[in-house]
C-alpha cells in the first residue's frame, strides 16, 4: 500500500439506501390505523356533506335548473351553482372542463351540488333538484368520432428518415388496424376531499390528489384568490396510478367553495359508483399500422396513425398522446418512422394519466404487429423481436441516444436462461400435440421505457429539511404517498445522506405552503426528483456539520464521515462523537440546521411540436416471460407461470421495487385480459351510460389471476449514472411487462390451427376475445371442423 493511501474503513452499519425495509406505513396499514383523506372530516364539528346532481343524457343542453326543492328537504344546508364561483368556472388548465357546465357532455355529468348535514340529506336533495335537459347528438365511441372527424387539441407526428424508401427497401409489407380498450383505476380510496375555512379566510384543502400545487391552484382560481391564501395538503392516498394527477382538483374546489359558501367544514367523497362513472380513464386507442420487413426480419419503416379517445376534455390527452408516439419503438431500432397522433373528442368521461400514461398503448401497437407478422416471417416470436432490438449508439425515432442499448439483450439472455425458456418451449409443443382441446402458449417480451416527465419544466422538485437539536430529522419533499413507497425510500435517503439511523427520520405530510410549486407524483420521476431534493438539502446541512466537526475532531471537514448515527475521522470510528451531540455543537455556534432542497434532471431538452430531443433522463429495461393454458372450448385460461426480470439500476428500496414489479406486472395483465369498459352505445334513453359501472360488472385482477409460479428478479449490477444513489424507476415500467401474457394467448390460440398463420387478438384478450381467436385458428386447420365440436 502506498504510504499516503487511506486504508479501507468499513462502516459501521449498512447504509439505509440498499435496504430490503417494509413499507414505513405497513403495520398502519394492515391494521386500520392509517388515516386517508376521507377519516379525517369526522374530527370536525359541523361537517357538511357535498352530493352530486348528475345528468341522464351523454350529452345535453341544460335548459332550467331550480335548486329551490332540495333547499325544502330536511338537512340540505346549500346547493352549489355556477352562480356561486366568484373566480373562475373551469376546474382544468385548458380552459375546457366548467366546473359547473350549461352543457352536459357525458352521461353522468355533476350539473350542481348538494351540501347536506348528512349524506343522506345531500342524496335526497340532490334528487330533488329540477333539471331540464334538451338532448342533442352524442359520439360514444372512436369509430363514431373518427368517422365524424371529431378530434380536439392539436395533432401531432413523429418522423424519421423517409416511410416510402423504407418501404421500397422492405422484401416484406404488411398492414393493418388494431384497436385496444382502456382502463378504470379502481383504486381502493375513491376521490376524496375535505375543506375548512380559517379566521383569517385561509383555505386549507385536505385531498386525495397526486399534484397538490395544482389542486391549490385550480382551487385558487375557482375560489378567485391568490394561491397563497390556499393550503392543500396529501396525508396519502388509497392508490393513484395516474387518475389522481388532474381529476381531483375539481372535487376539491367544490369542497373548498361549500366551505367559504358556509363557514362550515365541508366532505365530498365519491362511492364507488360515482367514482367510476364521474372520473377518467386509461385511453383507448385506434391505430392504422403499414410496417416493412427485409429477408432477415428486421424493420425497414414503420407507418401510423394513433388515434386516442379522450373524452370530453383534453385534460392530459396531449401528453400521453406524445409518449405514446415516443413509445412506438419500444426496444426496436426502426430505420424510417412516419408516426401521427390525434385525439378523438367523445361523450364519455374525459379520459386522463394511467400507469404508462400512454407508453403501454404505444408500445402495445408495435408488439402487436409482430405477434401478427411473426408467423409470415416464418420466424419465431421470440427470434424476431431479439433481431430488432437496439444497438449501442443507435437513435429513437425523437433523436435521443439509446443509453445502455447493451442492457436489453442482456436482460433477453439472462432471463431467457434463468426462466428455462428453450427447454419449456419443447415442453409446450409436447403439450400441445398430446391435447386436441387445451393448448399452451409461452412467450417473452421486452420494455424499454423512458424516465422523465414530456413536459420538461415539470422534472424539478423540492423539499425541507429539518434537524432538531436532539438529532431528530424531519423531512418535508414534494411528492405524495399512494402506496407505492416513496416515503419509504425518502426516509432511507435522508438517513443515509446525514449518516444516521433510519429510525431518526420521520416524514411529514406533503403540504404546499412547506414546499411549494411541486410537480405531480407522477412519470415514475418520484424517487428521483424528490430524492434529489431531499440529499440536496441533506448535504446542505451536513456540510454546516462537517465544519463544526472538523474543528472539534482536529481534522479536514473533507475527512469527516457520518455513518449509524456517529461522526469521525476518516478511518478512526472510535475517535467519534454522537451526531446528537455534534448537533447541540453547532446549535450553540449558530449553525443554521434546516436546509431548502431542490433538483432538476439535467440534461433534458424537447421541441413537442417537431418531436424531436432527449425528453428522457434515462431508460429503464426489463422482460417477461409468461405461459398460459387455454380451454378450447370457452377461450378460459390461466397464467401457470411468470419470470419477470427488470432493471431498476441500484435499488434505493428493494423490498419496495419487487413489489412494484409485481403489481405493475399483475395491473397490466388485468388491462390487457380481463378489464373491459363498456358503454351503451345504442340509441335509446341510456345511450352513453358506462355500463360495466360497479366491482359486479368491471372484472380486477385478483389473487385468483396470480399464476401458479410466480419468479420476479432485479436486474444486478446496473447502476445508473446520475440518479440518486445510482436507482432508477420502477413505478410505471413493469406493468408493460404484461405484454408477454398476452403474446402467449396469442400462442396458445394459435395452436389450435395450422402452423404459419397470423392469429388476431382483441384487447382485452377477454376469454370470449381468445375463444373467437383460437375459433379462427380452427377454421383454418384441415381438420378445423372435427376441432370445433
Amino acid at each position: 500500500m502506498a504510504a499516503d493511501a487511506v486504508p479501507h474503513t468499513p462502516p459501521l452499519a449498512s447504509p439505509p439506501v440498499g435496504a430490503p425495509i417494509p413499507h414505513e406505513s405497513a403495520a398502519a396499514h394492515v391494521t386500520g390505523q392509517a388515516l386517508y383523506t376521507d377519516d379525517l372530516g369526522v374530527r370536525l364539528g359541523g361537517l357538511l356533506h357535498a352530493w352530486p346532481v348528475q345528468a341522464p343524457h351523454a350529452h345535453a343542453r341544460i335548459l332550467s335548473l331550480d335548486p329551490a326543492p332540495a333547499l325544502a328537504v330536511p338537512g340540505v344546508a346549500r346547493v352549489l351553482t355556477a352562480a356561486d364561483v366568484p373566480g373562475v368556472n373551469d376546474a382544468g388548465v385548458k380552459g375546457d372542463e366548467p366546473l359547473f357546465p350549461g352543457e352536459v357532455m357525458y352521461h353522468g355529468h355533476a350539473v350542481c351540488w348538494v351540501l347536506g348535514e348528512s349524506e343522506e340529506a345531500a342524496r335526497r336533495g340532490a334528487d330533488a333538484v329540477a333539471v331540464t335537459y334538451e338532448p342533442l347528438p352524442s359520439i360514444i365511441t372512436l369509430q363514431e368520432a373518427i368517422g365524424a372527424g371529431s378530434f380536439q387539441g392539436a395533432p401531432s407526428t413523429l418522423r424519421r428518415g423517409d416511410v416510402a424508401q423504407g418501404f421500397a427497401q422492405a422484401a416484406h409489407l404488411f398492414e393493418g388496424d388494431f384497436e385496444m380498450g382502456g382502463q378504470e383505476h379502481f383504486y381502493l380510496e375513491t376521490h376524496a376531499a375535505l375543506a375548512q375555512v380559517d379566521e383569517a379566510g385561509q383555505v386549507f384543502v385536505q385531498s386525495s390528489t397526486q399534484h397538490p400545487t395544482e389542486t391549490q391552484e385550480i382551487t385558487a382560481h375557482v375560489l378567485g384568490l391568490p394561491a397563497h391564501a390556499v393550503t392543500v395538503q396529501c396525508l396519502r392516498m388509497g392508490g393513484g396510478f395516474g387518475g389522481k394527477e388532474m381529476q381531483p382538483h375539481g372535487y376539491a374546489a367544490i369542497a373548498a367553495l361549500g366551505a367559504t359558501l358556509t363557514g362550515r367544514p365541508v366532505r365530498l367523497r365519491l362511492n364507488r359508483t360515482q367514482d367510476l362513472t364521474l372520473t377518467g380513464k386509461r385511453h383507448p386507442f385506434h391505430a392504422r399500422w403499414k410496417a416493412g420487413f427485409d429477408a432477415q426480419g428486421r424493420f425497414t419503416a414503420l407507418q401510423v396513425t394513433l388515434t386516442s379517445d379522450g373524452g370530453w376534455s383534453l385534460d392530459l390527452s396531449e401528453p400521453v398522446m406524445a409518449r405514446a408516439l415516443c413509445h412506438l419503438d419500444n426496444a426496436y431500432f426502426i430505420p424510417h418512422v412516419e408516426a401521427h397522433g390525434r385525439i378523438a373528442k367523445t361523450h364519455k368521461t374525459s379520459q386522463t394519466a394511467f400507469r404508462g400514461f400512454g407508453g403501454p398503448q404505444g408500445m402495445l401497437v408495435t408488439e402487436d404487429i409482430l405477434g401478427r407478422v411473426a408467423p409470415l416471417l416464418g420466424l419465431s416470436p421470440h427470434d424476431l423481436r431479439a433481431r430488432n432490438f437496439y444497438q449501442p449508439g443507435q437513435r429513437t425515432p425523437y433523436g435521443q441516444t439509446v443509453r445502455h442499448a447493451e442492457r436489453l439483450d442482456t436482460v433477453w439472455q439472462t432471463l431467457l436462461r434463468t426462466s428455462d425458456f428453450h427447454t419449456r418451449q419443447a415442453g409446450v409443443v409436447a403439450f400441445n400435440a398430446a391435447h386436441p382441446h387445451r393448448k399452451r402458449g409461452l412467450a417473452v417480451t421486452p420494455v424499454k421505457f423512458g424516465i422523465a416527465f414530456n413536459f420538461t419544466a415539470y422534472n424539478q422538485a423540492g423539499a425541507l429539511v429539518h434537524v432538531y437539536r436532539d438529532g431528530s430529522v424531519l423531512v418535508n419533499h414534494g411528492g405524495t404517498e399512494m402506496g407505492q413507497g416513496l416515503h419509504t425510500k425518502m426516509l432511507q435517503v435522508a438517513a443515509t445522506a446525514l449518516g444516521v439511523p433510519r429510525s431518526s427520520v420521520r416524514l411529514a405530510p406533503t403540504r404546499t405552503d412547506k414546499v411549494p410549486n411541486t410537480s405531480a407524483t407522477a412519470a415514475s420521476s418520484g424517487a428521483d426528483l424528490n430524492g434529489g431534493a431531499v440529499k440536496d438539502a441533506c448535504d446542505q446541512i451536513r456540510a454546516r456539520l462537517a465544519e463544526v466537526a472538523a474543528g472539534a475532531l482536529g481534522v479536514h471537514p473533507d475527512d469527516v464521515r457520518f455513518e449509524a448515527g456517529q461522526v469521525f475521522p476518516i478511518g478512526h470510528p472510535g475517535r467519534g462523537l454522537p451526531f446528537a451531540e455534534l448537533v447541540q455543537t453547532a446549535y450553540f455556534r449558530r449553525t443554521p440546521l434546516w436546509a431548502a432542497g431542490f433538483y432538476r434532471t439535467p440534461g433534458l431538452h424537447w421541441d413537442r411540436e417537431a418531436m424531436q430531443g432527449e425528453p428522457f433522463k434515462y431508460f429503464s429495461y426489463g422482460a417477461s416471460v409468461s405461459e398460459v393454458e387455454v380451454c378450447g372450448f370457452t377461450g378460459a385460461y390461466r397464467v401457470r407461470r411468470a419470470d419477470l426480470l427488470h432493471d431498476v439500476g441500484e435499488s434505493l428500496s428493494p423490498l419496495i421495487d419487487l413489489g412494484q414489479v409485481e403489481g405493475g406486472y399483475l395491473q397490466g395483465v388485468g388491462w390487457l385480459t380481463l378489464e373491459e369498459l363498456r358503454w351503451d352505445e345504442a340509441d335509446g334513453p341510456g345511450r352513453g351510460r358506462l355500463l360495466t359501472n360497479s366491482a359486479s360488472t368491471y372484472k380486477l385482477p385478483s389473487f385468483s389471476e396470480l399464476p401458479d409460479e410466480f419468479n420476479v428478479a432485479l436486474l444486478e449490477n446496473a447502476a445508473e449514472n446520475g440518479v440518486i444513489y445510482g436507482s432508477k424507476a420502477v413505478g410505471e415500467p413493469p406493468l408493460m411487462l404484461a405484454i408477454s401474457v398476452r403474446e402467449a394467448l396469442r400462442a396458445a390460440c394459435a395452436a389450435f390451427g395450422p402452423p404459419g398463420q397470423p392469429t388476431l387478438l382483441a384487447s382485452p384478450a377477454t376469454p370470449e376475445a381468445v375463444y373467437w381467436a383460437l375459433a379462427r385458428a380452427r377454421r383454418a386447420h384441415p381438420d378445423g371442423a372435427l376441432l370445433h365440436d
